[in-house]
């Protein structure tokens, strides 16, 4: 599995996972769009840890910069 994030992408996603979890900590949020969110937000989190995003793969996409030899 290659990764295909860049440092911007992860960090974006990280950012907005906070914010959904700040969201459902504060009960801005509540019921089934609170178990959305906070999906969304662990999704976001596994995803920047790896590097990798599965929904990037089928369209080849990257936000990775590539090294020039």
């Amino acid at each position: 599995m290659n990764k295909n994030m860049g440092v911007i992408d992860r960090t974006i996603r990280i950012a907005v996972a906070l914010v959904c979890f700040g969201l459902i900590a504060m009960n801005v949020v509540t019921g089934t769009l609170a178990i959305i969110l906070g999906i969304l937000g662990v999704v976001f989190i596994l995803t920047s840890l790896i590097s990798w995003c599965p929904l990037y793969a089928p369209f080849k996409l990257s936000t990775c910069k590539t090294k020039q030899v």
